[in-house]
């Protein structure tokens, strides 16, 4: 894997499954969100979220169907929904190119960041041991994206084991998941989250500088 950029790299190729959305504005700069799916080898798709300037959408045709190959960062934000904050995860695109040809299909994350939760140690319903970790990854403007990410097996024990202000580098690949919450009505509805799922691990000793 290269050399991760500011500590959060993220190197995908996939094909569109959405037509570009509206995000919203900043300094007059217009942004969208595009859903792209990500073949895993299993053949489960893995819908993610992309968040792209208009400076880099350009004249580009981008419709469902076409491949594209992303670099970028995955970036977190909170959004106020029904009166509870919600952790939006995206991946913000800073180099998009159309793809002419299918293509293996990529999904490469590397972050180097600060456990910032006590991880959470849990068994699946097959009797897979999980941890689920909250990694804080600094970005410029003295910013931070907390980015959930979740362990299996031996990176599991390992993770549950380490302590909050940890410094680690996570290799990895961004994924969604379904699963079902009840509401405060009683209504069981279908949700999508959206995480890092580790494939390795290490932990950083902190720059002294």
């Amino acid at each position: 894997m290269e050399k991760i950029l500011e500590g959060n790299s993220a190197r995908l190729i996939g094909k569109v499954l959405s037509e570009l959305e509206f995000s919203h504005k900043t300094y007059g700069e217009a942004f969208y969100i595009l859903l792209v799916g990500i073949l895993r080898k299993s053949g489960y798709e893995d819908d993610i979220r992309l968040m792209i300037s208009e400076r880099l959408i350009g004249n580009m045709e981008i419709k469902p169907g076409r491949i594209v190959k992303i670099v970028g960062q995955v970036r977190t934000y909170n959004q106020e929904k029904d009166g509870k904050n919600h952790l939006n995860v995206v991946v913000f695109v800073r180099e998009l190119e159309l793809l002419e040809a299918e293509r293996p299909h990529e999904n490469q994350i590397c972050l180097e960041g600060f456990v910032c939760k006590p991880p959470i140690r849990r068994t699946s319903p097959l009797g897979r041991e999980i941890c689920d970790l909250m990694l804080a990854v600094n970005r410029m403007y003295n910013k931070s994206d907390y980015i959930p990410c979740i362990a299996w097996g031996r990176n599991a024990a390992y993770g549950g084991e380490l302590e909050v202000g940890c410094k680690l580098l996570i290799e990895g690949r961004i994924q969604s998941r379904e699963y079902k919450k009840r509401s405060d009505d009683g209504e069981v509805c279908t949700k999508v989250a959206y995480e890092v799922s580790v494939v390795r691990m290490e932990e950083l000793q902190p720059s002294t500088t």
